[in-house]
């Protein structure tokens, strides 16, 4: 029965007379009276009935945080060389916010490159950068590496090419170049005759021998650029011998005390180091280079934390950093959502490693166009749906008939062949459409960029062979698929004699009647030729091959130019006739057709232009000032890229350095949704590039994708609840969606036996169903498999998981558990005002760096003046002031009419509410009145430094007790974390997680009114910040004697110091 809040009193007093004999008593006891203040949360206190006072009171507490601009025009805010860049070019408030190091590198580029605008200010700063980073060593002995984050049309080429001649000025003669194609070797090529440096050597090494490569008789390669692809580095040479390897030949070249440039361009292709063995090679190649001069350069490098692993020379976990190893940083970051990528970034720009600039986005639209499905597509769609039902069942039977033991294989042929034939329909659903948008565009004067990833025209050869080279008709890829399965991967004898996995013995065989043998032979021949046949017969009536009918419908080749890496294409001639034709026109190889088609569109003789992946890497289709079409370009994504690095990679094909006008960007989805599928991996790419790429995740946030992104944790939970709900195991909170034939009842009874059709399920066994739902169901296989019901089944199945999906976010939001990546604090609000700081050291790589801890306040009062002003422009009947008599003082005030029937609410103390109210809620409380400035300003002054319990009742209870209430205070105070917040963030979070039970950190932007200096730091709440402190006091006593150590002239007056 101990009187904590007496006790917690007489504990901040004695704190306050301690702290002038020492500061380290003075943080042990901050921590007891943390401490007890969570104890104090656990007494059994006074409950009061709610009121009407302290429901407004929690209304008026809701915290006011928004989303404002998203980026900043960039100029190099260090640097003074060089000349302007020719475009605008931008970069996030994000970034824009912390500022890079100061400049202590001398460039050796000559004046000449530099006056003559060769190298633009923008990439003079980034060479700098990178070569001051490479002058660090860091505690594990290797050189410090440097990242390249510019997105396309700001010169990342001629930047890489700046950074080898400033090399190679120095007397660094070699230098290795690894890009994704041996073609680009000519763009480096022209990079460096771009800047003045014709006279460096790039030798291509799948073009040097293995003699050659090491300096032999007829090709010496002693200096220069050596450019590979990332597949050479696991080539190997058939001749053998030492050097057999193609890592082994370069490393051989190098020789290990090589401190020269290894440029990794475009290198999100290396990621994944851990799992591919280009990856691995890649690591290698670093770490057997430790004096290497390491660049990595992508727009799309760093899209996922776990893909910079292959990013050792970063320096941002191992030795002497917060994170020992990978594992932990990975950990680290993806725990804690967005906001750690977002510090990842800045915390990278503020060490000097990391640059990240792109075009501005001014004049670019982006839209989603949902496409609706006609009454016979839907109809084709159910028919394939149901076969493919059957054909599952059949191979299902099949494979029991053979006793197939192992059944991998076949599955993973049979449902990638389902992804791909459903993918198909989804993209063919849309065609004319797209048609129909395209048309319209035109006759607007505008150009159309399509973008598709596949041709299906491994689908046409392998009709033209059945054929006999000839092909009178347009095939469908859809049905080459279907047909393509069952003809070479239908169980089979051969199949059914294959070892299972586990079986490490050789398997005995015990002889079966002949006329078993057979009967079962024609069995399942009978059961392939039937399901071939029911394939053919749907074939009829499936779509045609996609980009052959887009080529059609558009007039044929003469008025589209493809770009894809197909060689012939089905067309229709003049008299109607079909046919297959040769892309190949004379003495033009397939690359160059496509420049040729390039040129075609870029002269305006085409206006149409289809890009595949295949050529989606290095063409420029911009509205350039220097080319004859300069109509704006229209870019229609009608088949998304398999993941975002693919689809920045497209969409910087019409965005680019010195165009005329900015793109517009329209994507197609149909309302099928399981196509929803295909976004949702883009748009979970794209919000994680939004943070890493270029520091922000609002920069991706107006191509409106971020609502396809399942394939997070509430994704995962709401899956868990509806297969649960399915099952009957649960009552869920969530309604299923209106509408279903039959009802509810038949909703989950209907859906039940369609998921046993597409999940393999056992339908006799329910545990096995449960079993397999709730350890092997992920949302990849869920918005995979989904594709394969009938349209009216995969879109309420589909409603029903996004219900909960959204229900979940829902519920997080109002608990304070979700992440919001970072908000604006008070958007709007000009006074916000820096009333305290304090500085702690904190342990990095390779230096130190220092955090801040600042204490500030927010007046998020209105003014009478501001509130009669917006009442003048109010009219309706219900709209203006409004006046509560209850309490010491009255209460006002003023209602705006917002959407539908509720109304905007602005008050004395708190400006804006956050929620609005209801015009029957408002009635209930408070009654219209004119203009009040008498009311209005009482409770302007009064609400100051007073809480609202002191304004209804006269007193507060809390305050009485000796604890503190800010319950509808004009003056809001938080403490803020800004600085190097990547080396303290697992301790600070591993705190606020101790105390609050959440993980999240909330990064907040806010402008002070002394500095008028944008900041982005982690706010810290309540019982957190005391606790935080003291650990980073012990961080910066760690710091201060490690310092002395170094420094033991200045022992005794930094001792002094700190007692």
């Amino acid at each position: 029965h101990v009187n904590l809040s007496s006790l917690m009193l007489k504990l901040n007093s004695l704190s306050l007379f301690i702290t002038e004999t020492t500061k380290y008593y003075s943080q042990m006891l901050a921590v007891v009276i943390t401490l007890l203040k969570s104890l104090w949360c656990f007494q059994p206190q006074t409950t009061q009935a709610a009121t009407e006072e302290e429901e407004e009171a929690e209304e008026e507490e809701a915290e006011e945080l928004g989303h404002v601009d998203t980026y900043a025009e960039y100029k190099p805010s260090k640097s003074t060389i060089g000349i302007s860049h020719p475009d605008i070019v931008v970069e996030t408030n994000t970034l824009s916010s912390v500022p890079p190091p100061d400049i202590t590198y001398t460039l050796s580029i000559p004046e000449s490159t530099i006056k003559n605008g060769l190298l633009s200010a923008l990439q003079l700063e980034a060479i700098i950068y990178a070569c001051q980073q490479h002058e660090v060593i860091l505690q594990n002995k290797q050189r410090a590496g440097f990242l390249i984050g510019d997105g396309a049309g700001v010169g990342k080429g001629r930047t890489v090419a700046g950074i080898i001649l400033e090399n190679y000025l120095k007397g660094r003669k070699k230098a290795l170049w690894f890009s994704i194609s041996n073609d680009l070797k000519f763009d480096a090529e022209r990079d460096l005759k771009d800047i003045d440096a014709p006279n460096i050597p790039v030798h291509a090494l799948n073009k040097v021998s293995s003699g050659g490569i090491c300096g032999g008789k007829h090709y010496s390669t002693s200096e220069g650029v050596l450019f590979a692809t990332y597949s050479a580095l696991i080539g190997e040479s058939q001749a053998g011998g030492q050097l057999r390897t193609r890592i082994k030949q370069i490393l051989d070249w190098c020789k290990p005390e090589f401190d020269g440039v290894i440029i990794f361009d475009e290198c999100h292709k290396a990621k994944n180091a851990t799992s591919t063995k280009m990856g691995k090679a890649v690591l290698d190649l670093q770490s057997k280079l430790p004096h290497a001069r390491v660049v990595y350069a992508s727009a799309t490098g760093a899209s996922e934390p776990k893909n910079m692993i292959y990013m050792s020379r970063l320096g941002i976990w191992g030795e002497g950093t917060p994170f020992r190893t990978f594992d932990d940083f990975l950990h680290s970051i993806e725990k804690r959502g967005v906001g750690a990528m977002e510090i990842v970034a800045m915390d990278m720009k503020v060490s000097g490693m990391y640059i990240a600039r792109q075009l501005s986005f001014s004049g670019v639209s982006f839209r989603i166009e949902e496409i609706g499905l006609d009454s016979d597509f839907k109809e084709v769609y159910n028919k394939a749906a149901k076969l493919w039902a059957e054909a599952l069942k059949t191979f299902m039977q099949a494979a029991d008939e053979l006793g197939m033991v192992s059944r991998k294989s076949l599955w993973g042929q049979f449902w990638s062949s389902h992804q791909r034939f459903f993918k198909y329909l989804c993209i063919a659903a849309k065609v004319r459409s797209l048609v129909e948008l395209a048309q319209k565009e035109l006759e607007a004067g505008k150009c159309i960029v399509i973008g598709l990833q596949s041709t299906g025209e491994s689908r046409t050869r392998e009709v033209l062979d059945e054929n006999d080279g000839h092909l009178d008709r347009f095939v469908s890829a859809a049905e080459g698929v279907f047909q393509s399965l069952v003809t070479k991967h239908f169980p089979s004898e051969k199949q059914s004699r294959e070892k299972a996995p586990s079986n490490k013995r050789k398997r005995k065989w015990i002889c079966s009647p002949l006329n078993a043998v057979f009967y079962n032979y024609f069995i399942i021949e009978e059961m392939k030729q039937d399901l071939l046949n029911k394939i053919a017969e749907l074939g009829k009536e499936l779509p045609l091959n996609t980009l052959d009918e887009l080529i059609d419908k558009f007039g044929g080749p003469d008025k589209v130019s493809e770009m894809t890496g197909r060689k012939g294409r089905v067309v229709r001639r003049p008299d109607g006739t079909v046919r297959y034709e040769s892309r190949a026109e004379q003495g033009l190889t397939i690359d160059h057709i496509n420049l040729k088609e390039k040129d075609r569109f870029m002269s305006g003789e085409k206006l149409v232009a289809i890009i595949s992946e295949a050529a989606s890497s290095g063409i420029s289709l911009q509205a350039d000032k220097r080319v004859k079409n300069q109509r704006r370009r229209v870019h229609m994504t009608l088949e998304l890229p398999w993941s975002a690095d693919r689809a920045i990679q497209q969409f910087g094909r019409t965005h680019r350095s010195n165009q005329v006008t900015a793109p517009e960007y329209i994507f197609l989805i149909s309302e099928l949704a399981g196509e929803r599928r295909f976004a949702s991996i883009v748009a979970k790419r794209l919000e994680s590039l939004g943070a890493l790429t270029h520091g922000d995740r609002r920069a991706t946030e107006s191509r409106d994708l971020s609502r396809y992104n399942f394939e997070n944790k509430y994704g995962t939970k709401a899956l868990d609840k509806i297969t649960k709900a399915i099952l009957g195991f649960i009552d869920n909170k969530v309604p299923p969606p209106k509408g279903y034939p039959g009802g509810d009842a038949m909703f989950f009874r209907g859906i039940f036996l369609s998921l046993y059709l597409v999940f393999e399920m056992n339908k006799h066994n329910l545990k096995s169903i449960a079993c397999l739902f709730f350890s092997d169901c992920s949302i990849t296989k869920f918005l995979n498999r989904i594709l394969g019901l009938e349209v009216h089944k995969q879109n309420h199945l589909f409603q029903y998981f996004t219900d909960n999906f959204d229900y979940l976010i829902e519920k997080d939001k109002k608990e304070g558990k979700y992440d919001m990546g970072i908000l604006d604090l008070a958007p709007g609000n000009d006074e916000i005002y820096e009333e305290t700081q304090e500085t702690f050291l904190t342990a990095g790589n390779p230096q130190d760096g220092q955090v801040v801890l600042y204490k500030i306040s927010v007046d998020r009062g209105m003014p009478w003046d501001e509130a009669y002003k917006k009442s003048l422009n109010l009219s309706g009947h219900d709209e203006g002031f409004y006046l509560s008599l209850r309490g010491n003082y009255p209460c006002v005030l003023l209602a705006e009419q917002g959407r539908g029937k509720n109304f905007v609410v602005y008050k004395p103390n708190i400006g804006k509410q956050t929620h609005p109210e209801s015009l029957e809620k408002l009635h209930q409380k408070y009654r219209k009145v004119r203009a009040s400035q008498d009311c209005w300003e009482n409770q302007f002054t009064f609400s100051f430094k007073k809480c609202s319990h002191a304004n209804w009742n006269g007193k507060c209870k809390k305050i009485e007790e000796g604890q503190e209430c800010l319950q509808g205070m004009r003056l809001r105070q938080y403490h803020m974390l800004c600085g190097a917040l990547l080396r303290v963030w697992k301790r600070v979070s591993d705190v606020v997680s101790d105390i609050t039970n959440s993980s999240i950190l909330q990064i907040v932007r806010l402008k002070t009114k002394q500095h008028n200096k944008q900041r982005y730091p982690l706010a810290l709440f309540g019982e957190c910040v005391c606790t935080s402190a003291c650990v980073m006091s012990h961080m910066d006593l760690d710091c201060s004697w490690k310092f002395l150590f170094c420094s033991p002239t200045m022992a005794s007056s930094a001792y002094q110091q700190m007692q």
